[in-house]
């Protein structure tokens, strides 16, 4: 798999998914393209042996499968999410400030480093729900294309201390400039313009600000890819391509090359999913903590009649990878890594292990995930927080409340994670497409009694 060209991939992907309402487009247009059919959740499903479908909800998250000729044994199921934390733009945002400047009312998504959003050209995506002449209401997605607004700083002049640090307050410090007074009333009709209607039109929108401009590859060897939304769009553009690659149906479209592929499990049923809002908890109901997965497994479990005692066979017969960026050892902050297990860009995939089950990682599935890179010819790499020190948690662990599998929290590593622009290995991408490619064609078999089996 040629590296540069996955990563210009990435880039492509990541300049055009700057919400993850565009992200889960992406992805919705993608799945047409190659033939899979989307379901509405307010229909009833017919499903059929061979088919490959798809549904979105809230449009920022989507779950994909495929129904197995040979009677389903068990889900293989990879999982990342579509959020990355940003400056929401409010309700009734132009604000006058200083009687110079129309400015923009934001609030905090998630947790987010903010220094790195001054001066920086940003502009406003999103979704707006638009009013029709029949009193229905749609959904449309806009994206300001152009650089519209800015979050300034405060001269040193004025703040001799500024580089000394202090906490920074949101409603005060972070307001981006619109434009000058003449800008005021303007804002909703950028948005209604850049959205091909009319302002009137307009009852309902969620619009965040986003970095502009496309990410880079550098380093002395062009080892390096920074972008937005590494963390975790990264990951997701990885499992489609890997949950791609690993349909015979789509692969046989391709070239030659790409033929040469091993045979999909028959009884394995592949699932990519990808949830929004994890980088505020996942409570919501298009999140992790949703039932948005368990719904769509009972109802593939009602459409092809498995019964309920052999449908808990066939989740007990399932396997997850959680699939969200990891923490590189960072150059200038190496003390604040784990003494032993410190990834490294390039340095192959990382899975991450918690005591405290903030990561699902455990003895059965690291030992599947090993397994799984041997038999690729892949390097993995082990991350741990300090022990001492606090980390994050995923979907993972949240997810499993509602569907409980055997899972393994895996990722990328990366360096200034939830930061507008991150950094990342330009050779990891196209390992993690080689290791889902192969999940999705693996069956997990539960053996009982402490004995695992992986197909």
């Amino acid at each position: 798999m040629d590296d540069r060209k996955v990563t210009n991939d990435l880039l492509d992907f990541l300049e055009a998914s700057p919400t993850a309402f565009h992200a889960v487009n992406i992805i919705r247009n993608q799945l047409k393209a190659v033939g899979y059919t989307e379901l509405r959740e307010s229909e009833i499903w017919e499903l059929v042996p061979g088919g490959r479908y798809f549904t979105v909800r809230n449009e920022s998250a989507l779950i994909a499968f495929r129904i197995p000729e040979e009677p389903i044994h068990g889900f293989m199921i990879a999982a990342s999410h579509s959020d990355s934390p940003a400056f929401k733009v409010k309700a009734n945002p132009e604000m006058n400030s200083a009687d110079a400047y129309t400015t923009l009312n934001v609030e905090k998504y998630g947790g987010m480093l903010i220094y790195p959003w001054f001066d920086r050209p940003l502009s406003v995506a999103g979704r707006v729900l638009l009013k029709r002449e029949d009193g229905t209401l749609e959904t449309r997605l806009v994206n300001i294309d152009r650089d519209l607004c800015m979050i300034p700083s405060l001269a040193i002049h004025m703040d001799r201390d500024a580089n000394k640090g202090h906490e920074l307050n949101v409603q005060k410090e972070l307001i981006p400039i619109f434009g000058d007074q003449d800008a005021r009333g303007h804002f909703m009709e950028l948005v209604a313009e850049a959205a091909m209607t009319t302002r009137e039109n307009i009852v309902g929108d969620d619009l965040f600000l986003y970095v502009r401009g496309r990410g880079s590859v550098w380093g002395a060897s062009q080892e390096y890819v920074s972008a937005g939304h590494l963390d975790d769009l990264q990951c997701s553009f990885a499992d489609l391509k890997g949950f791609l690659r690993s349909d015979p149906v789509v692969m046989k479209a391709t070239t030659m090359e790409d033929l040469v592929r091993r045979d999909s499990a028959s009884g394995t049923a592949p699932v990519l999913a990808i949830f929004d809002n994890e980088e505020v908890g996942s409570g919501s109901k298009q999140g992790a903590d949703s039932t948005y997965i368990s719904d769509v497994l009972n109802r593939i479990r009602y459409c092809m009649a498995i019964k309920d005692e052999a449908f808990r066979c066939v989740i007990a017969n399932s396997f997850m990878l959680s699939v969200d960026n990891a923490h590189a050892v960072h150059p200038n902050y190496a003390d604040k890594s784990d003494p032993v297990n410190r990834p490294k860009m390039n340095g192959g995939i990382v899975m991450k292990y918690n005591a405290n089950q903030k990561y699902t990682t455990d003895g059965v599935s690291s030992a599947v995930f090993k397994l799984l890179c041997e038999r690729e010819g892949l390097k993995y790499q082990e991350f741990t927080n300090r022990s001492d020190m606090a980390g994050g948690s995923t979907l993972g662990n949240i997810a499993n409340a509602h569907v409980s599998l055997n899972t393994v929290d895996i990722g990328l590593p990366q360096l200034a994670m939830h930061s507008p622009y991150e950094t990342a290995g330009v050779k990891d991408t196209a390992d993690l497409i080689q290791l889902t490619e192969r999940f999705f064609q693996s069956e997990f078999e539960d053996l009982g009694m402490g004995r695992f089996a992986l197909n």
